[in-house]
């Protein structure tokens, strides 16, 4: 059995919850992170990350080590969906300031512009997303537009 370093602090019960989960079903595998690697399309650190609380494990991640451990998918992802929106954004950790509030603002202000949560990872998928579908539409109108010689 892996003796496990704490997890971070800043680490949201829900994220705490599935990594812990995810901490025990590597155990019961007695892989290595080395060899959970070879098994699966994530590398040796990935794994690490991912097990350590320093990054959100992706759902295929979630799957890959149910899949090689023999358990249940269903019950873990369910853990993952509900881990997904209170994930820390970016390293986890306290956030850094980007700004430095006015003189006599209150410092809530710089925290809470300091680093962008996981609306603004949906809202960039969702803008990502929508420019596509408008390059696919502006192409699909240009190859089927009639050309001028004939």
């Amino acid at each position: 059995m892996t003796r496990w370093r704490p997890l971070p602090d800043a680490l949201p019960r829900e994220a705490r919850h599935l990594v812990e989960q995810l901490r025990q079903l590597k155990d019961r595998t007695d892989l290595s992170l080395a060899e959970l690697a070879r098994r699966t399309a994530y590398s040796k650190s990935s794994w690490q990350r991912y097990l350590s609380g320093a990054k959100q494990p992706p759902r295929g991640a979630v799957r890959a080590l149910c899949r090689v451990a023999g358990a249940d998918q269903a019950r873990l992802l369910a853990l993952w969906e509900l881990a997904d929106p209170v994930w820390p954004y970016g390293p986890v950790g306290p956030p850094v300031p980007q700004r430095i509030p006015a003189e006599g603002a209150p410092a809530s202000e710089a925290v809470a512009a300091a680093v962008p949560g996981p609306e603004h990872r949906r809202w960039r998928a969702a803008a990502l997303v929508a420019f596509a579908v408008i390059v696919l539409l502006v192409a699909g109108v240009l190859w089927a537009w009639p050309s001028g010689s004939e």
